[in-house]
């Protein structure tokens, strides 16, 4: 089920995070330059060209989730929204962390939900805190 990623998976990676994003961080960014016109599919899939080696996938006949692991750290992690809940993001993350090296991650301070999931996976705040570049919002740093 999980598998190192494949030219072939680049849309369906970077449509996953465009959900994502759009979903879960536009709320608190509300930039509707970035999210509704540079955060696009074809834009998105042309970064990963050359990260398939640091990229995982859940695939049971279709990629559902993604985790990018680079140097140990757990750079993005994301589901299909509408299939979260069903173990694929712990299934990944736990991947990572036994086969990738993942021992830690910076999390959005306002996405506490993110932040319980990691925690559940035995993550821990280390209490160091940036922030995202180009914003006012704070991302903070965790560790396994």
């Amino acid at each position: 089920m999980i598998r190192t990623a494949r030219n072939d998976d680049l849309n369906r990676i970077a449509e996953i995070e465009v959900f994502n994003h759009r979903l879960k961080f536009y709320p608190i960014f509300l930039d509707d330059e970035f999210y509704f016109g540079e955060l696009q599919v074809p834009n998105v899939a042309k970064r990963y060209d050359d990260s398939l080696e640091d990229i995982r996938v859940w695939d049971d006949s279709v990629v559902k989730g993604f985790i990018l692991v680079r140097n140990g750290e757990v750079k993005k992690l994301f589901v299909e929204p509408v299939l979260q809940g069903q173990g694929i993001g712990a299934g990944l993350l736990e991947y990572a962390v036994e086969h990738m090296g993942a021992k830690m991650l910076w999390a959005l301070e306002k996405n506490a939900g993110a932040i319980r999931f990691y925690q559940r996976h035995g993550f821990r705040l280390t209490g160091e805190k940036r922030l995202e570049d180009g914003t006012s919002e704070y991302l903070v740093r965790m560790q396994k």
